[in-house]
C-alpha cells in the first residue's frame, strides 16, 4: 500500500514536471514595419517587434545576424519595442526578423520583414495592352520597361492588400492579367531592381477600369487613389496586436497541472477507501465472532445455572 502511493505520487510529479518542460517553449513575436515595407531613400522607417508582457530583452537580426537590441522602458507594461532606421539606404534594405527574452528562454525568430527601398534607379515607364478600359472577362497584359538595364521588374496594385507580382526580364518584362473582374479595378505601379530588396523609382500610375457585368455600366476603380502622392501608394504591413501568448500557455500549464494533481487525489482518496474496508473486514468478523461466542457462553452458563 505504502509503495503504491509512493508511485501514485511519482507519476503525478513527474507528468507536472514533463508538462513544464514542453511549455518552456516562448511563441514567436510579429514583426513589422511602419510606415510600409517600401521605404523611399533617405526616408525615416520604424520597425516594431511585438512579444508579450513577461519579455525582458529583444533583438533584431538583419540577414541573419544581430542587428540591435533593446529592453522594454516598461517591463511588464509594453508587449513590444520600436528599432528605428533614420535615414533608408541599400545598406539597411533586407530581411529582418526580431526575438524577445522571457526569464531565461528566448523566443522563435518571427517572421521575415523584407524591407526594401526605393528611388535607385531611374523611373521606368508602365502601360497596359490593349487598353485601359475593358469589360469584365478579357485579358489584359502590363508592360513594364525601364531602359536602364534591370533583371526584375515589380509589378504593384495600390491598396493595403496588394502584393507585388515578380517577373524577371532584360529592360522590360510583361505581367499577363485576366480574365479580368471588376476586382482588379485600381490603380497600378510598377518597379525596375537588380535585387529584391533595392527598387527604382515608382513608374507613373495606371488605372485599370472594367466595366461590370450587365447591369454595371461604371468604369469607376472600387479604390481611393491618388497619383500625385506617393504616401498613398506606400504599403502596410502592419499586424494586428495579438493577445500575449504566454499567457494563454501558462493558463493551459496551469489547468493541466489542476487537472492532474486532481486525478492523484481521486487515486489517492480511492486507495484509502479500499484500504479502510479492507481493514474493516476482518474486524467485523472478529467482532461477530466475539459476539457468537459471549451469546454461547451465556446460553451455557444458564443452562448450567438451571
Amino acid at each position: 500500500m505504502p509503495s503504491t502511493l509512493a508511485a501514485l505520487l511519482f507519476l503525478g510529479l513527474s507528468l507536472s514536471q514533463r508538462t513544464s518542460t514542453q511549455k518552456q517553449t516562448l511563441s514567436k513575436p510579429v514583426i513589422w514595419a511602419k510606415p510600409s515595407f517600401m521605404i523611399p531613400k533617405g526616408t525615416l522607417v520604424i520597425i516594431w517587434c511585438q512579444g508579450t508582457h513577461k519579455a525582458v530583452e529583444y533583438q533584431l537580426h538583419f540577414e541573419g545576424g544581430l542587428s540591435a537590441f533593446k529592453r522594454p522602458e516598461s517591463p511588464g507594461m509594453v508587449n513590444r519595442v520600436k528599432f528605428p532606421i533614420p535615414s533608408m539606404t541599400s545598406q539597411t534594405a533586407g530581411q529582418y526578423r526580431c526575438f524577445y527574452r522571457s526569464g531565461e528562454l528566448w523566443s522563435e525568430p518571427s517572421d521575415p520583414l523584407d524591407l526594401v527601398v526605393t528611388g535607385l534607379y531611374d523611373t521606368p515607364t508602365l502601360s497596359v495592352q490593349p487598353r485601359p478600359e475593358v469589360t469584365s472577362g478579357e485579358n489584359v497584359t502590363f508592360r513594364c520597361r525601364l531602359e536602364t538595364a534591370t533583371s526584375i521588374f515589380f509589378l504593384l496594385k495600390e491598396g493595403r492588400s496588394s502584393r507585388p507580382q515578380r517577373r524577371d526580364g532584360n529592360i522590360q518584362a510583361e505581367f499577363p492579367m485576366g480574365p479580368v473582374s471588376t476586382a482588379h479595378r485600381g490603380t497600378y505601379r510598377c518597379f525596375g531592381s537588380y535585387n529584391k530588396h533595392t527598387w527604382s523609382f515608382p513608374s507613373e500610375p495606371v488605372k485599370l477600369l472594367v466595366e461590370g457585368d450587365a447591369g454595371d455600366t461604371t468604369f469607376a476603380p472600387t479604390e481611393h487613389t491618388s497619383s500625385g502622392h506617393w504616401d498613398s501608394y506606400m504599403l502596410t504591413t502592419e499586424t494586428q496586436f495579438q493577445e500575449d501568448p504566454v499567457l494563454w500557455d501558462h493558463n493551459a500549464q496551469n489547468l493541466l497541472r489542476i487537472g492532474l494533481v486532481f486525478l492523484v487525489l481521486v487515486a489517492l482518496v480511492s486507495l484509502l477507501v479500499e484500504d479502510w474496508l479492507q481493514r474493516k473486514k476482518p474486524q467485523d468478523r472478529a467482532s461477530r465472532a466475539s459476539s457468537q461466542e459471549c451469546r454461547r457462553r451465556f446460553r451455557t452458563q444458564r443452562a448450567l445455572e438451571e
